[in-house]
Formats: structure tokens, sequence, C-alpha cells
């Protein structure tokens, strides 16, 4: 068995992806009538259309995941450790398609006539793989030739449910042409974008879905009535402010081998905040359930505009397979353009012994671009706080881990001299990332003075390579002195508890109108988890590079890794 996975915040590749409520594929299941002990889901696509036996050569396989939900929300201890049996029944295929096992991880799988059998020992907590299927088109097998594999499985001390992928000899092909955009632009231009798609397969498509998504960088102003736009990807997701969808139901038909242009292309346009950006372009065969995929639980606003049509091309269709990789593509684009992180402090003048002081730091962005490392998922920077003399920290934010003075590991994480504080992937144009500390003092030190720092991850390279003007990276954390606390474009904050009140207070932080930022906390600037707050408009997503292909054909967001049982991870 193989545990699927979301890569981890800040050391993801690309994109992030599956994408996150990710647009993944939908499965028949059937769930039991009652249950005894924990009960586990299996799952894997609804349907697999194969590419028909050629006159000639090999025929091509199609590959089916099959897999295992253990629904339990613990990581640490919600694994099942008995023995499982899953059994796929491959009679429906007899004279249709040919079956057998691909990468099985550490499951025991093996056919014999038409009846499958995987067993193995452990079903972790979450998603994992139960065995890859090859399937492809028996010799002799007809167009719309269709047959079930039906998957059940047993253990001692659970339950499985059900489920059957439908397997059908031939099929629509959608297959998406590549723009070919500049990838190097300047903030403010647009391109043009002719989006064309064929039909490569061996049926007719009533209708389809072209799905846009774009980073928060790129503007389309078009507003096509038959279309439907929403800021964010859904609910839940970790770039969920990074990234705006289009969907748009096109309408048939769109026959095999031909090849369809858009009648207007869109527009992509690099905003004044634009940086590093992603614009991904899809096509699908239009249904309720693909329609429910590509939205993802997010809110849309239809267009008011006037019909987006298609035309179709003389040009024969370029490919000649079954193959959901190809529906996608993706664009890269680079804006020259530099973004602003200025570090902001505290400056309390008066603060006795045993009082408690209330120290929201951190820093903004001055803008004019947003950055967000989506394809990576990695980690903008840090924040790096180096707390006054005679001072203890009492509460700090979840994003913060404390170090010793020189920057070594610490198992307690209050009372720490120094505190790294992760950014996370994604810090909007107008963000304030705001790190609320609670500070009590021990001892009176006049003009006790710590520091806080927005820098690289590498210390002896702090600079940001985004950020022209490291002068405003450093700020000042004051205790009983007269500093202002701040550089340039930093307004300082702070306040006390336990007996007086002392320093300048500061409303430094707006609240966020979208999600938190990846590894950072809430994004509400004043609690106490820390992180990003904007004044603007949020706009979210996943990932892109480095994706896999979800059953069902949503989008390839979300990179999910494999690793075997031996690797105990």
């Amino acid at each position: 068995m193989r545990r699927l996975s979301l890569p981890a915040a800040g050391r993801r590749s690309a994109t992030a992806l599956a994408v996150a409520g990710l647009f993944a594929g939908a499965v028949l299941t059937a769930a039991p009538a009652h249950a005894d002990g924990p009960v586990f889901t299996l799952g894997g696509p609804a349907e697999v259309g194969l590419r028909p036996y050629p006159a000639t050569g090999k025929p091509q396989t199609t590959t089916v995941d099959v897999t295992v939900n253990n629904p339990s929300e613990d990581v640490e201890n919600g694994d099942f450790d008995g023995e499982y049996t899953v059994t796929f029944d491959l009679s429906a295929l007899a004279g249709v398609a040919d079956v057998t096992f691909g990468d099985t991880g550490s499951s025991d799988c093996k056919i014999t006539g038409t009846t499958g059998v995987c067993t193995d020992y452990g079903v972790w907590a979450g998603l994992s793989s139960v065995a890859e299927l090859k399937v492809s088109a028996a010799k002799g097998s007809k167009l719309g030739a269709t047959g079930d594999i039906r998957v059940s499985g047993t253990a001692e001390g659970a339950t499985f449910t059900s489920f059957a992928t439908k397997v059908t000899v031939g099929g629509p092909d959608l297959v998406m042409k590549p723009l070919n955009l500049k990838a190097d632009v300047k903030p403010g231009q647009a391109q043009r974008a002719p989006i064309t798609f064929a039909n490569a397969g061996t049926s007719s498509v009533d209708g389809v879905l072209l799905t846009l998504l774009h980073s928060h960088g790129i503007e389309i102003p078009e507003r096509f009535s038959n279309c439907e736009y929403s800021d964010g990807v859904g609910p839940g997701n970790e770039f969920d402010n990074a990234y705006t969808t289009v969907v748009c139901a096109l309408e048939g038909p769109f026959e095999p081998g031909a090849v369809y242009e858009l009648e207007k292309p869109f527009t992509v346009k690099a905003a004044d905040h634009a940086f590093i950006e992603d614009f991904i372009y899809r096509v699908n065969e239009d249904s309720p359930k693909e329609r429910a995929a590509q939205r993802a639980g997010a809110a849309f606003t239809p267009g008011t505009g006037g019909v987006l049509g298609v035309k179709k091309q003389a040009a024969p269709a370029r490919s000649a397979d079954l193959d959901p990789w190809n529906n996608q593509q993706e664009q890269g684009i680079r804006a020259k353009n530099t973004a602003d992180f200025a570090a902001y402090g505290v400056s309390v003048e008066k603060a006795a012994v045993g009082e408690t002081v209330k120290a929201d730091i951190g820093f903004r962005n001055q803008g004019p671009a947003w950055i967000g490392y989506l394809r990576s998922g990695e980690s903008i920077g840090l924040v790096d706080v180096k707390i006054p003399q005679g001072a203890k920290v009492t509460a700090k934010p979840k994003s913060c881990n404390g170090v010793t003075a020189s920057g070594g590991e610490r198992d307690k994480q209050l009372g720490a001299p120094r505190y790294i504080c992760q950014v996370g992937s994604v810090v909007l144009e107008d963000a304030d990332f705001a790190l609320p500390f609670e500070l009590t003092i021990e001892k009176v030190v006049a003009d006790a003075t710590g520091t806080v720092t927005v820098r690289n991850w590498h210390e002896p390279e702090p600079a940001l390579q985004f950020d022209p003007n490291m002068a405003n990276n450093t700020a000042k954390l004051v205790l009983n002195g007269k500093d202002s606390g701040t550089t340039t474009g930093g307004t300082s904050g702070g306040s006390t508890t336990g007996g007086s009140t002392g320093g300048s207070t500061g409303g430094d932080s707006a609240q966020s109108t979208g999600g938190t930022a990846a590894g950072s906390g809430t994004s509400t600037g004043g609690t106490a988890e820390g992180g990003l707050a904007s004044t603007g408009s949020t706009a979210l997503l996943t990932a892109s590079a480095a994706a896999v292909a979800l059953a069902a054909g949503g989008f390839l967001f979300v990179a999910v890794r494999r690793r075997r049982a031996t690797t105990g991870a």
C-alpha cells in the first residue's frame, strides 16, 4: 500500500494539488447496511475509456488507481493494523478489456481467471493506494463495448464499502492545444489567448466545459454570459485567495477528428501587482458531475456579456490517444516587478516587573507586486524576532518556533530569546503579516532593544530577491525606552496588562478579507495565531507543476506523493 498525501506546506512541489479541495473524480460506492468497527471506503474513477485495439502493434493501456480511504483524522494513531483483502471482479470485462496489475506497493496481488486479489496489512489514516490496474482493449473488442470492474474488501474488525468502475472501448478524447504566450511581460501588458482544442477520440461530445484558472496577478476582463467566475478555488483550499476560476459551458456537438477554436479569444493581462503567475486552461466533457468537480465548492457569479462561441477548423486533430492528461495546458508568466516588505516593531516607554506587554509586530507588503510561490509551495521567507533583555515570551503565534540566541534548536517554546516565524507561500500586494506576542517583564532594563527582521531563509545572505529596499526590513522592539520602534513604512503598536498601561498603541493591522496564508496561521493580524491581514481583494488557490491527474479529469493541481508502507510515512 502507498499513502497518498499532499506535500507539507512550504516543502511541496508545485503547486500545489489532489489540489486542493481538489477536483477529484467521482467514484461509485455502496455503503454497508451496518458496520462493526471502522468503515473504509474503496474508490477510483467512475468511468474509464480505452483506445480501441489497434490493427497492428500492442494496445494502449490505461491506469486505474484503486484507493482506500480511512476517515480517521488522527494521522498519528488512526491507522488500522490488521490484515485486509481487496477483491477485483473482472468477469464483466470478458471480450471487452484485458487487465493486469501495475504498481501494487507493498500489497501482494495476483489475478486468477477473472478474479484479482490483493492482500496487505494496515490501512493508514487518510487516502492510500491499494494497487494500480493496467487496462487495455481486448483483441476483437468492438467500439462501445463496456463492462464493470467491481471492487470489494474484507477485514476482521473492519468494514469496506464497494465500488465499480465502468470500462468502455472508445469514446471522446478532448485535447487542449498549447497557446505559447509570452512568458516574460511587464505589469499592465495584455496578450490574446485564442484557445484551441480537438476531439481526438472515436465519438462526439454534445457539450464541453472550458475551465480557466489564473493566479492573483493575472486579469481576464471578458465576462461572457455562458461563463461563470469565482474569486478563489473553494473553501479549505490552501491557495484559495491566490487563484480565480472561470468555467464556460460551450455547446456542441464536437465531432471526433475535428479541431475547434473560440470565436473570441480571452485577454490575459498582467496586473500592476503581477509577479510570478500561472495560467491554466482545460477542457472536459460537460456534465453535472464535471461542473461540480470544477467548481469545487467555490461561489461563482455568471457573466453579463455576450455568448462565448466556438468555430470548427479545417485542420485535423493531432493527437491519437484517449488520454485525460492532454485535456489541460499551463502557461507560466513572469512580470518584471518588485515588492517592498517593511518590518514594524513596538516601543513601550514604561513596563514594570510582572507586567505583560502585548506586542503586535511583523511586516507589511508595500507592493507593488504580490508574491506567490505557487509552483514550489515553499515559504517566501521568515520573520526573525530577537527578544529584548529582561523580557520573557509567555504567548506566541503558532507559526513561530523558539530557538536559541544563535538560532539553534530549543525544546521549550516559551521563554526563548529568539523566534523564527515562517511567512508562507503567498503574500498579497497589500498584506499585513502580523505576529502577536506577549512579553512578561522579569527585569527592568532601560532601553532594552530587540529586533524584528523579515528576510530570506539563509541568514548570512538575508536579502529577499524580489525586494530591492532592504533598508526597511528590520525594525526595533523596545521596552522601557523612547524609541519609535519602526523603520520606514511601519507603525508601532503595543500595550501592557497587569497593572499599568504604557507605550504607544497602534491600529496597525487591517482585518483579512480572505483565508490564511500557507503556514502562517490565521490572517486576522491580531490573534495568537499570527498571519496575513489584507485590505484588498483576496483570491487564492493551489498548484500545478508536479501535478497528478485526478480520476475524473479535474485540474491537475496537487502533487500526490506515493510512499511504500515500509517507509512509515
